[in-house]
This record gives C-alpha cells, sequence and structure tokens, in this order.
C-alpha cells in the first residue's frame, strides 16, 4: 500500500495556501468602479505600457478636431469603452481562477478517456499503471464541481466571463440572440451537470469493478469493465465535444470552429498521459510500482510523441482553414492573439510541439526517466498556455498578464490536485493483481 508521504502533503498544502493568497489578492485588486478601472489604465500609461497608452489616448482621438456632434458621438464612445475595459479588469481574477481550475480538471479527465481507452480495447501493456490512472481521475468530481460553481457564478453575473448569459447583450446582438435556445444559462448548467454525472458514474463503476477484480474468482467484473468502458466512450466523445463549446467556446460566441472538440480532446489527452508518466517515474523512484519497466515508460513516451503531433496537426489545421479564408468574423480569432498574446499563441506551439518533437523522437530518450520528466514539465506548462490562449483573449482582452492570480490560481489548483490524487492513491495497492492481463503487463517489453 502507498503512503502519502508527508513532505509532499505539506508541499501541496502549500502550494494550495499560496495560491489562495495570490487568488485573494487578484479579487481585492481588481477594480469595483469605472473610476478605479481608468485609474489602473492610467497608471499603466504612465509606467510606459502599450496598451495602457492606446486607451489613455482613444478619448483625444475620437474628439479632437470635430465638431460639438462628433464630440458628443466620442464621449459617448468613451463611456462605452471604458465600460467594456472595467468588465475586462474585473474578469481577470475569474478569468485566472477559471483557466487554472479547467486546465486541472482537464488533466483527470483526459486521464479518464486513456483508461477507458485501455480498458475497452483491452491492452496487454498498461495494466500495472491503472491504480495511477484511477487515482488522477480521483480529481475528477471535486474539480468538475469547481468548474460547474465558476460557470454557475456567471450565471449569477458575478463576473462577464460570458457576454451571452447578459441579457442586455442579447437584446443588442442579434447573432447572440439568434443561439439562445441552445446558450441559455438553464440549460447551460442542465448540460454541465449532466456531462460531469455521467464522467464521474463512469470512473465509480469502473474503479468499483477494478477493485472487486483483485478478490475475484473468474473475469466477470473484468468483462463488466470491459461493457462499460466502451459504451462509455461513445457518451464521453459526444459530451466532450458540446463540452468544449459550452465551457470554453461561447466565451466568445461570435466565433466557432468545428475543430474546436477534437482540439480541446488532443490537448487534454496529452496533459493526462503526461501526469500518467510523471507520477509514474515519481512513485517508481520511491520504490512503488516495481513491475514497472522501461518499456512502459517507452510507450508513455510515444502517446506524450504521438499526440503531440497529433494536437499540432489539428492546431494547424483550424488554423490554416480560417486564416486563408480570410473571413472576417472567423479571422478576427487568431488576430486578436497574434497581435495582443503574441508570446504565449507561438510559445505554446515551441512548447507542444517543437521540444517534444525533439526530444521524444528518440527512442533511447523515451526510456529515459531525465528525458520523460523535463518533456513532461514543458509539455504540461504548454498546454496550461494553450488553455490560457483559448480563454483569456475573450474574457479579458488586451488587458493580460500573468500575474499574482494567474500564478496563484496555478498553485492553487495544483495543490488541491496533488493532495486528491496522491491521497486517493492510498486507498488501494497500486498493483491490480486481479486484471486478467496482468502476467502480460509485467512481461511488457518493446
Amino acid at each position: 500500500m502507498y503512503t502519502f508521504p508527508n513532505k509532499l502533503k505539506v508541499l501541496a498544502l502549500s502550494f494550495m495556501l499560496i495560491g489562495l493568497a495570490g487568488l485573494i489578492y487578484g479579487f481585492m485588486s481588481a477594480p469595483k468602479t469605472i473610476e478605479e478601472s481608468k485609474a489602473i489604465v492610467a497608471a499603466a500609461a504612465h509606467h510606459g505600457d502599450g496598451h495602457g497608452d492606446a486607451h489613455a489616448a482613444a478619448p483625444v482621438a475620437h474628439t479632437e478636431g470635430h465638431g460639438q456632434e462628433h464630440a458628443s458621438a466620442g464621449e459617448h464612445h468613451d463611456a462605452a469603452h471604458d465600460e467594456h475595459v472595467f468588465h475586462q479588469l474585473s474578469n481577470k481574477p475569474w478569468a485566472a481562477l477559471y483557466v487554472a481550475a479547467f486546465f486541472f480538471f482537464m488533466i483527470a479527465l483526459g486521464t479518464l478517456a486513456f483508461y477507458a481507452i485501455q480498458r475497452a480495447a483491452q491492452a496487454g501493456w498498461s495494466p500495472v499503471l491503472f491504480r495511477v490512472m484511477e487515482g488522477i481521475t480521483a480529481y475528477l468530481l471535486p474539480g468538475g464541481l469547481i468548474v460547474i460553481a465558476i460557470l454557475a457564478a456567471s450565471g449569477l453575473h458575478f463576473n462577464h466571463l460570458f457576454i451571452w448569459m447578459d441579457p442586455e447583450v442579447v437584446a443588442h446582438d442579434k447573432l447572440i440572440a439568434g443561439k439562445t435556445g441552445f446558450l441559455n444559462v438553464p440549460f447551460f448548467l442542465a448540460r454541465a451537470v449532466i456531462f460531469l454525472g455521467g464522467w464521474t458514474a463512469y470512473r465509480f463503476i469502473s474503479r468499483k469493478y477494478s477493485l472487486a477484480q483483485d478478490e475475484a474468482n473468474d473475469d466477470s467484473n473484468h468483462v463488466k469493465n470491459f461493457r462499460w468502458s466502451a459504451g462509455f466512450l461513445v457518451f464521453f466523445i459526444v459530451t466532450e465535444s458540446i463540452m468544449s463549446w459550452d465551457w470554453i467556446m461561447s466565451i466568445d460566441p461570435h466565433w466557432f470552429s468545428t475543430l474546436f472538440g477534437w482540439y480541446v480532446f488532443a490537448s487534454m489527452f496529452v496533459t493526462g498521459i503526461t501526469v500518467i508518466a510523471l507520477i509514474t517515474i515519481y512513485l517508481k523512484s520511491n520504490g512503488y510500482l516495481e513491475k514497472v519497466n522501461d518499456s512502459h515508460i517507452h510507450d508513455l513516451g510515444k502517446f506524450m510523441f504521438g499526440v503531440s503531433v497529433f494536437w499540432t496537426y489539428l492546431w494547424f489545421s483550424q488554423f490554416m482553414l480560417i486564416w486563408y479564408s480570410n473571413i472576417p468574423e472567423e479571422v478576427t480569432y487568431f488576430i486578436t492573439r497574434i497581435e495582443d498574446y503574441n508570446i504565449t499563441f507561438f510559445g505554446m506551439i515551441a512548447m507542444n510541439f517543437l521540444f517534444p518533437l525533439l526530444i521524444l523522437m528518440n527512442s533511447d530518450y523515451k526510456r529515459t526517466n531525465y528525458f520523460i520528466v523535463m518533456a513532461g514539465i514543458v509539455i504540461v506548462l504548454g498546454h496550461y498556455l494553450d488553455v490560457f490562449n483559448m480563454i483569456m483573449p475573450s474574457a479579458v482582452g488586451d488587458q493580460w498578464f500573468i500575474g499574482v492570480p494567474e500564478i496563484g490560481g496555478f498553485l492553487f489548483f495544483m495543490g488541491l490536485f496533488l493532495y486528491i490524487v496522491f491521497t486517493a492513491l492510498t486507498k488501494a495497492p497500486l498493483h491490480a493483481k486481479g486484471d486478467p492481463y496482468m502476467g502480460e503487463s509485467e512481461r511488457f517489453h518493446y
């Protein structure tokens, strides 16, 4: 049985406390009025911030050299602009919270999908890793409830992350008004509850059969697990796509992509596999998982490499199809990210594609823990930036900065993730001895 080390427990709790302090600071420092928002923008302009200069100069551009009528129109436009910037700055701590909450939740969901695929495929190499996967997916329910709580807070107008939830916006926007049959708060939250309920129900059922198989005299629990896993994958691929439209794409309801569900899936899938590899290596280095060998690490490295390339294919396909068609309502999505998020947008490509490609292409490197850990840390951080790039431009526009609330959110949820996952690992033996493919997995050699 695994024992949760006190040092790791203290580290996880420390991350949570430091992260919580950062989030609280973010909410306390957010503007409460439009005047406070204007003061923040003016201060940014005074310190030479390019965005602040642009916003500070805007009123002059609207009024200079025009008559009284144009000045009045300019003042009206400036007031609308000031309110828009106020909402963006108010959204900043909420967006930081949401990015981190969704990111760590998607690690658990991506791991659950990988686990279900192994079960449905009756893979012979992976049973020695099943308990690690089951431990990671323990975060699914608490992490999902936090995400749904943030979505509910949006529906109650505590923030403006989802502009389609604002009746005034809908009343003056024909495009959003045409989507109200799908994008309305009750149906939106009901879908979220159904999705999380289905995912966690499968996790509970599969875990139950997995533990029961350890004490069984036949393979009946394994067969039931196989059937449930095959059925779950059908449910998952439909609900994951809708979830990605709801929870991320609808933050910018004027834009859509038919590839988006697959794109989000690839991101959560590769991040989940990477975390499986990192936790497996950590446990093995501490004397656990003695049946795991270099070939298992090599296979995880192959998945990290392969799905990174798959993610890049989807990223480029979405980008290329939208960019060369040059339709204004589509291409603005990428223009915003290239102009205002240049560093994170292109840095993400280097971290999620170039780095894994160069490191994990070599077969020997995929057997070496050092290279897997190094590549894994970069992939995890790179896909945090991926989620950041998906959410922040529509939520806070060009008022972004990776500062205290963003780092605080990441640390808080990383600490919570570590605490829940490693606590779950103590609840059952790390060796799923009853699995009928365990012998094949123990002898696995690539």
